[in-house]
């Protein structure tokens, strides 16, 4: 069984993940037709949570205060 990861770890790991998360979406979105409008606006949703989720990722990685995650 593998150790559990450390809270750097796995911050580290997220932040290695995420740039293929938000390429993944941008397909996704890229690959939808104009037309279907709800589907476009959640794609849209999930690259500005996944771009935020970056940022506060990089931030608590290189020393900034722990960010609140409000949903």
């Amino acid at each position: 069984m593998p150790r559990p990861l450390s809270e750097q770890q796995s911050l580290e790991q997220e932040r290695a993940e995420l740039p293929g998360q938000l390429a993944a979406h941008q397909q996704k979105l890229d690959a939808t037709p104009p037309e279907h409008k709800a589907r476009r606006e959640r794609l849209e949703w999930q690259i500005r949570r996944t771009q935020k989720r970056m940022v506060e990722v990089d931030a608590m990685l290189t020393g900034g205060e722990k960010l609140s995650h409000p949903q």
